[in-house]
């Protein structure tokens, strides 16, 4: 039995470049449940990150009471990681579930039936509608609902009432990757897929704590790096992250610097000829402004600007440019940072000029850091057209209308989409006074939240939250409904590396919840939405009809799901978009012929300026007649918008804890991984602690010019003059409110956003440290992640004790990634371990 709080990654099974990862079948079970007990097993897929690993839930008298890995899963060959082992059926089976709808009466929320409820909201919406329009009209949502939910919510946004107001909170997690792939290629989609790490030479990590956000992909990297042939790592990172202690070259440079780093590394490319000149001929446009861009950023330069060493640079550099086979992988290091999508367009750039993409060994990964943040882009909940169409292109617009049957001009294409931040401050002004909140909590993870807060309790607007907790932005809501959580509720998703997945409801939701998608069905009901023809808009009756829907919208656009069906995905792996009768199986890799989406016609954007952001627009577009090739594309560098000055000295960046997922509505109500990060801290080196006459555990006061947070200090490896916070902690578990006890990180952060992709810098601002008191005992900081203390044995080993033991089975024989068909787990494949398995969860 393995402790999977103490023990991440699991037992090794190394394998060697060009071998298939071996299967390692992971399982825990409820305390007293075996085996024998389970009255059925249900196929699922884990929710708890990007990733996307298959699993089966386990059913025992109409109770979730346990998981195991998918071995036939081509995503994760069997395995899990701890907030999947711990959280997804413990994070929703609890007591303290939403199970009745909500309505505000004087002042107070009470609970109601759904009819006074939904009638609430249908009446405030065509109030607000007969008097000021759809403008009126905002829906943000999350990276947590379903395809199924997704196209609903994107048909009555975009058909039914008209708004351009639709966002979801991919926007603060990774709507650069969406952006940086449209740029590049001319839409969005994943290029390389995670078998791309078995084929690999080298494996770049760019702002991507891999080792605590998607725990089984960095066990795929560890078993390589475990086997004969390791390949070259490489980290930019300004933490001595899990990846960076295993780097060969770790780049930790200042918060804000990435796309100086980025030139500096595409610079040393050109200097020593490492191009593919015959890719670069025939299937990219813009070589010459690129090189031109990047000739200032010599690595002397990169040195000064960024804090790293010149000589780390050109080793990276060669890493790059003289393996055959590089893996590239890009998270919120840099998607929440200062040039957000001009940094992440240069990890494209330097795949282009080598030619290094659409092969094995030679993925582009722009990561997601939500299960499901690629279904809300591909299905319109935000401000995309659904099927990847461009909002620009009259023809696209045109092709949705006639598949909806509605009026062109009822879909919104008069003007870029509106995005999350600018949502909230519409609201702030008082143009929007409808917002339905699905499935997320940004009265923590905004920015800025002392505005937020304010927002949200402005009394002229009227607010829908849809969760299964009582968060913290549900106690601002006007109304309330109880939703179904996973586990509860059919539906397909999307991983980060184009994986679809169906997850087949395995009980009943608690009380009177309701999927997402009987909520937005109901909706548009009782609001009557009609087609041209006077048929309901939406006259779907399940999952299976809204899906059936929703291929028929993504047929013959990049995303094409119309050879994917329910009865394809149950019983064996997942599988690749696009499949169709071209691609039946599904695709691994895209661009492997060299011909990109960059068609006027058919792309899903016609690219912005990368420093400004304003659109280049079609007739420019057409001019360079990019006729299915790449483009390059890059921006000066700039500082990033708040540097660190005499007042408020350090610069201050957020992430991710492995234990816990998003504000921890899930995750904290695992015993075990609560126990192992229970309460919020903030990171200082070593030499600002001494400096600052701060040791382990002490509160600190960390103050930015917007708010403060009072918190404990871990004294670690990270580079000096650099605060770090977890984004997790909020107050759902504190009272509710920051009042006496201010935790949560984005009390700190800015309103300020990438001007491309519109993603929120959440990874650079400046603040002020001191030390408020003397601490009780260490931090709450957990020690086996990039948060361990930098003196070793000075703090308790973070462990998860018996309710964190799991199962390890191994097969006898890798199965080949993506192999289809049902394969037996437990002593079929050879158990080295007794099946019994025990964790007292809920």
């Amino acid at each position: 039995m393995v402790d999977r709080i103490a023990d991440i990654w699991g037992t090794r099974t190394p394998f060697a470049r060009g071998e298939s990862w071996p299967v390692r079948v992971d399982q825990l079970l409820a305390d007293g449940v075996g085996e024998a007990d389970v009255d059925r097993w249900v196929q699922s897929a884990c929710v708890l990150c990007s990733n996307g690993c298959g699993m089966d839930i386990a059913v025992k008298d109409g109770a979730m009471v346990g998981v195991r890995g998918r071995a036939v899963d081509a995503v994760n060959h069997g395995r899990l990681g701890p907030k999947g082992l711990l959280a997804s059926w413990q994070g929703v089976a609890t007591k303290e579930r939403l199970t009745r709808p909500m309505i505000r009466e004087n002042g107070r929320l009470v609970e109601t039936d759904w009819d006074t409820a939904m009638e609430r909201i249908v009446a405030r919406s065509r109030s607000l509608l007969a008097d000021k329009g759809p403008l009126s009209h905002a829906f943000y949502t999350s990276g947590q609902l379903f395809i199924e939910e997704y196209y609903a919510l994107g048909v009555i946004g975009k058909g039914g009432i008209g708004t351009p107001h639709m966002d979801g909170n991919t926007r603060l997690c990774t709507a650069t990757a969406a952006a940086a792939m449209k740029e590049s290629f001319g839409s969005d989609g994943q290029p390389g897929c995670y078998t791309d790490i078995d084929e690999c030479d080298a494996l770049f990590l760019y702002g991507h704590n891999m080792a605590e956000t998607q725990t089984v992909l960095w066990s795929r990297v560890l078993d390589r790096v475990t086997g004969p042939d390791r390949p070259a790592v490489v980290c930019v990172d300004p933490r001595e992250t899990e990846v960076a202690r295993l780097a060969d070259v770790h780049l930790a440079l200042k918060p804000g610097t990435n796309l100086a780093l980025m030139h500096g590394l595409v610079r040393e490319l050109f200097a020593h000829g490492w191009i593919d000149e015959d890719f670069v001929a025939h299937h990219t446009l813009n070589v010459e402004e690129l090189s031109a861009a990047v000739q200032p950023w010599t690595p002397e330069e990169v040195a000064r600007t960024c804090g790293v060493e010149a000589d780390d640079v050109r080793r990276a550099a060669e890493i790059f440019g003289t393996s055959r086979r590089v893996v590239s992988t890009v998270l919120q290091g840099f998607y929440q940072s200062s040039q957000a999508t001009a940094s992440s367009c240069q990890v494209n750039n330097l795949h282009l000029l080598r030619g290094m993409i659409g092969r094995p060994g030679c993925g582009i990964l722009q990561m997601n850091g939500q299960p499901t943040a690629q279904n809300n882009r591909e299905c319109g909940a935000d401000g995309d057209l659904p099927g990847f169409r461009n909002w620009e292109n009259p023809d696209h617009v045109n092709e949705l209308a006639a598949l909806w049957n509605v009026d062109p001009q009822v879909i919104p294409h008069w003007a870029p989409p509106t995005h999350a931040m600018q949502i909230f401050r519409y609201a702030e002004q008082g143009s929007i006074g409808f917002l339905w909140i699905s499935a997320t909590n940004p009265a923590v993870s905004m920015p800025e939240l002392p505005r937020i807060r304010k927002i949200l309790a402005s009394p002229g607007l009227f607010v829908v939250v849809q969760d299964l907790y009582m968060t913290e932005t549900a106690q601002y809501a006007d109304v309330v409904l109880p939703a179904a959580g996973w586990g509860e509720k059919t539906g397909t998703f999307t991983n980060a590396s184009r994986t679809v997945h169906l997850s087949d409801q395995a009980v009943e939701p608690p009380g009177e919840a309701r999927s997402d998608l009987d909520i937005f069905l109901d909706y548009s009901r009782r609001m009557d939405f009609r087609n041209k023809g006077g048929a309901p808009l939406l006259d779907w009756v399940g999952p299976e009809d809204a899906y059936g829907a929703w291929q028929d919208c993504s047929r013959g656009r990049p995303c094409d799901y119309t050879g994917i069906s329910y009865s394809k995905l149950r019983g064996g792996s997942g599988i690749q978009w696009p499949c169709n009768e071209e691609h039946p199986d599904g695709t691994k890799r895209l661009y492997g012929d060299g011909i990109f989406p960059s068609n006027p016609d058919y792309c899903e954007t016609y690219g912005h300026d990368l420093l400004t952001g304003a659109t280049v627009g079609p007739q420019a577009f057409r001019a360079m007649a990019p006729a299915g090739r790449a483009l390059f594309k890059t921006a000066p560098y700039s500082p990033p918008h708040e540097e660190p000055d005499a007042d408020y000295p350090f610069r201050y960046t957020t992430g991710r804890t492995v234990y816990h997922f998003h504000t921890r509505t899930k995750t904290a109500r695992s015993k075990p991984l609560n126990r192992a990060a229970p309460d919020a801290w903030v990171e200082l080196s070593v030499s600002d602690a001494g400096r600052l006459g701060i040791a382990e555990g002490d509160i600190v006061s960390v103050r930015s010019r917007r708010g403060e947070i009072v918190v404990p200090a871990r004294v670690g490896d990270i580079r000096s003059g650099t605060v770090f916070a977890p984004f997790h902690y909020g107050y759902w578990d504190e009272g509710g409110s920051p009042d006496g006890r201010p935790r949560a990180a984005n009390e700190l952060t800015m309103t300020e956003w990438d001007p491309v992709s519109k993603q929120p810098v959440f990874k650079s601002a400046a603040v002020h440290v001191e030390r408020v008191a003397a601490g009780a005992g260490p931090s709450a900081a957990p020690t086996t992640t990039a948060s361990r203390p930098a003196s070793a044995g000075s703090v308790p080993v973070t462990v998860g004790g018996p309710e964190a033991q799991a199962q390890e089975t191994f097969a006898p024989e890798a199965l080949p990634a993506g192999s289809a068909g049902t394969v037996s787990v437990g002593p079929v494949l050879g158990a080295a371990v007794p099946a019994t398995t025990v964790g007292e969860l809920s």
